[in-house]
């Protein structure tokens, strides 16, 4: 990974293992099966030597003081630090006398099953590293909390509902994460630029839109620009609109009889053949292959008797 694109989340935090957008991105390909989550208070002077975890874990500190020392690295432990706890790591964990940690904590399985292009791929954890480990700082602890306790509750409880719902509620939080680390890369003021400009382009993705007028939108300069929205939603701004025009031509595609030439013109290509490549490049077939695929599909739910 280039270490360019590695972020200091705060000062003394370690690094973020991922740019936001391999972060997310490979989250979003993982699947969870929460095993045990619930609310620890630890005793005055709770120490643990020299562990290594069975199982992928993780702490939320919401009161108290202590230390986590992961592969001889030494972790303050406070309100609103997270810590993500491996297999591969060996790990002492101390709460401190006079002030006693309190902590939510999760173990989960994971493995990755995601679909790419119409194929989907399947891998099991040993062969697919998690994407965050150690330590980090958590701002929104309101809403983490309120996640846990969620989590903490639904633990209680049994059946594949349940089950479900616990899924649920922890890619919520692992969505917060995100969300936090984000928020902490990028200030305020650029964050409401950032998404002006995609506000802009969602309305506009028809017209001829280019960096220069994105960048003259969020009053920044153009290089300034493509940076901070790259940090802040992992694609450029040109590759973030590419994707939005693809997207709306899919809907076009299946869900109307527009020709591919018009549906080239009306998600913003003059050029059909330009289109068309780009279309292939992203989705991984051609428009007219995608539109036989689809609306077969397309066609064979309309027909269903059940549809109303």
């Amino acid at each position: 990974m280039d270490s360019m694109i590695n972020a200091v989340i705060r000062k003394g935090d370690c690094h973020l293992c991922h740019s936001m957008r391999n972060l997310s991105s490979s989250l979003n390909k993982l699947i969870f099966s929460i095993l045990l989550a619930g609310h620890k208070t630890c005793p005055p002077d709770w120490v643990r030597k020299n562990k290594r975890p069975r199982y992928y874990s993780l702490w939320y500190v919401t009161k108290g003081r202590g230390e986590v020392v992961i592969n001889g690295k030494k972790h303050k432990l406070q309100p609103g630090r997270l810590v993500i706890f491996t297999p591969q790591m060996v790990c002492d964990k101390k709460s401190y006398r006079t002030n006693p940690l309190e902590f939510y904590y999760v173990r989960f399985s994971y493995a990755m099953a995601f679909e790419d292009k119409d194929v989907w791929q399947f891998k099991h954890s040993q062969d697919v590293p998690f994407p965050l480990k150690g330590v980090y700082t958590i701002s929104n602890h309101s809403a983490v909390t309120v996640l846990l306790e969620q989590l903490s509750s639904l633990a209680k409880r049994q059946g594949s509902t349940i089950n479900m719902q616990k899924r649920i509620v922890f890619g919520e939080l692992l969505l917060t994460f995100v969300e936090d680390f984000n928020s902490q890369m990028i200030s305020g003021d650029s964050k409401k630029a950032i998404e002006g400009t995609i506000e802009y382009m969602i309305n506009h993705y028809k017209n001829t839109i280019t960096l220069s007028e994105l960048s003259q939108i969020a009053g920044l300069s153009t290089s300034h620009y493509s940076r901070l929205f790259k940090k802040y939603i992992g694609l450029s701004p040109i590759d973030y609109l590419t994707h939005l025009r693809i997207d709306r031509a899919k809907e076009l595609l299946v869900l109307s009889d527009v020709k591919i030439k018009e549906v080239s013109q009306t998600v913003g290509y003059g050029d059909e053949l330009y289109f068309s490549r780009t279309f292939k490049r992203i989705i991984g077939v051609s428009p007219s292959q995608y539109c036989e695929d689809h609306k077969q599909i397309s066609g064979e739910l309309s027909n269903h008797p059940n549809k109303r």
